[in-house]
């Protein structure tokens, strides 16, 4: 994949020729990045996401030599179902980060057992780390990010870089699940951004999203990368 010129002046692009070793080093700066946290804060907190991509490296990032006590984990995103069902993205964090000396690590999940996500939402706010110190993205064939989604009945004011929501319930079409998710708002506060993708499908959509031509202006992941607020380290491989 070539890097656009458009929009893409101030994202790192971070190329790796398969899963394996992109997992290897991506995991590798996040550790670094939360130990620099620990250093200069005494603790650190990571937002992580889910789906099948990130496996390999969350299972990488378990091995990092790590003051895991000092780490609060959460989600970028989860669907709305509970951590038994076999789509919750904190069952993954459980079975491929949250284990070994990882397990030390406070996890904050998004979810609770309440009917919908906006039962939750003021106790979720109020647990979410005050500072995240590193969030991974990842990035559907649809061109979200988080549960940017298009077509979402609360993607505007997700996507609000000024709305004072760090978290808001999402539906749409695509997500099959409600979903709460991280606003943009949110991510921009967090001083080390990764988008972490694989698959040439997924380098298309990406593609056309920095682009900006016809439907690729209006994919939600466009707003991520298109800002320079916060800086996105895109590591990617085919």
């Amino acid at each position: 994949m070539t890097a656009p010129t458009d929009i893409s002046a101030h994202i790192r692009w971070q190329p790796y020729a398969d899963s394996e070793t992109l997992a290897q080093a991506l995991a590798a700066d996040v550790a670094a990045q939360l130990r620099r946290a620990i250093a200069m804060r005494g603790g650190a907190a990571l937002a992580l996401s889910g789906g099948n991509t990130p496996r390999r490296f969350l299972q990488r990032l378990s091995e990092q030599a790590l003051a895991w006590e000092k780490v609060a984990v959460t989600l970028v995103d989860e669907r709305w179902v509970p951590e038994t069902h076999e789509r919750s993205n904190a069952r993954l964090l459980r079975q491929h980060l949250l284990q070994g000396a990882a397990a030390a690590a406070r996890f904050i999940p998004l979810y609770r057992n309440l009917a919908e996500p906006e039962q939750a939402l003021k106790q979720l706010q109020a647990e979410l780390p005050a500072v995240i110190d590193v969030a991974v993205l990842g990035m559907g064939n649809d061109g979200h990010t988080a549960s940017f989604f298009p077509g979402g009945d609360t993607l505007a004011q997700a996507l609000d870089p000024h709305t004072t929501a760090r978290l808001l319930p999402m539906r749409a079409d695509g997500a099959g699940e409600p979903r709460i998710t991280l606003t943009l708002a949110a991510l921009l506060a967090v001083p080390q951004l990764y988008l972490h993708i694989e698959g040439a499908q997924k380098q298309a959509v990406l593609q056309r999203a920095l682009s900006g031509d016809g439907e690729g202006a209006g994919l939600p992941v466009r707003a991520v990368l298109a800002q320079a607020t916060a800086p996105v380290a895109t590591y990617y491989c085919p």
